[in-house]
């Protein structure tokens, strides 16, 4: 949790001066204390179950729907259904993104409802939505990229290294790499827009005004944390949705042999027993 903090933390202060990870280190330890290292975890984890178990479900249907006449998804396919599985996610539980960033940033609250009820009050129900834009922007390129180089890369795996758990996790480790490194930026936006107080009304004038401010870096503030914790987090998602695919569709295979064998073995028991 503490690498989304200092994300966040990182460039909230690179308006006055830049920061980084050490300081950050310091700067919360020092502020909140251990606990501001966990600070808005809470949401985190609520709303991580959710979107993750909505993003892989909702992928493996868009691969079906964005198959050809041929039954085969193509490339174009792959991304477009990885690009609507990321939207889709995203969009279900955006809100709870919302309060996760806002109880982890802003002081004086301690409770998720707090956070809740303070932002329907001041700002309206619009507010759980700020930033959903260039979220929806950012996270359909990530995911497109991110699904599609791990599902072509364990196609172009020979058969033996393809069922094999560290194939799985490097192959997922690579994709994550790439789709973090392209669509950074567009993250970077989506953190500044759903700020209290943020300048920016859309991407078209956030990534400008980022890049007048600080320069293009500005729009990898905190590239580090963030890629240190999406990556094994990725990483793991990926694999362990890979290896339950695997567990699943052999435990169809083995239960389908099993059906058919005791077919078999009814129709010969019903065979013997005729005339």
């Amino acid at each position: 949790m503490f690498l989304q903090t200092h994300g966040v933390r990182a460039g909230q202060e690179s308006a006055k001066k830049a920061i980084g990870f050490i300081e950050a280190i310091v700067l919360i330890g020092k502020e909140e204390g251990i606990k501001g290292y966990w600070k808005g975890n809470l949401p985190q984890v609520i709303r991580v179950i959710p979107y993750s178990a909505v993003q892989l479900f909702a992928y493996e249907t868009y691969k079906k729907l964005f198959k050809g006449k041929d039954g085969e998804l193509s490339v174009v396919g792959r991304l477009a259904a990885g690009a609507c599985a990321g939207m889709t996610s995203t969009f279900i539980t955006y809100p709870l993104d919302v309060l996760r960033l806002r109880l982890a940033v802003e002081p004086g609250y301690r409770k998720m409802s707090e956070v809740a009820l303070t932002m329907l009050r001041e700002e309206g129900f619009a507010s759980f939505y700020y930033g959903l834009g260039p979220s929806l922007i950012g996270i359909a390129p990530y995911i497109a990229v991110n699904f599609c180089i791990f599902d072509l890369v364990k196609r172009a795996l020979p058969e033996k290294y393809r069922q094999k758990t560290q194939a799985s996790l490097l192959t997922a480790v690579v994709s994550a790499l790439a789709a973090t490194v392209t669509c950074y930026p567009l993250d970077t936006v989506r953190r500044q827009m759903q700020m209290r107080g943020t300048p920016y009304k859309s991407v078209l004038e956030a990534i400008p005004g980022i890049i007048e401010r600080e320069g293009v870096i500005g729009l990898y503030r905190g590239f580090v944390p963030n890629a240190l914790k999406n990556l094994p987090n990725s990483s793991i998602r990926l694999t362990t949705f890979d290896i339950v695919k695997r567990l699943i569709s052999a435990s169809e295979k083995e239960f389908q042999k099993i059906v058919d064998e005791n077919r078999l073995k009814e129709k010969q028991e019903t065979n013997v027993g005729e005339p």
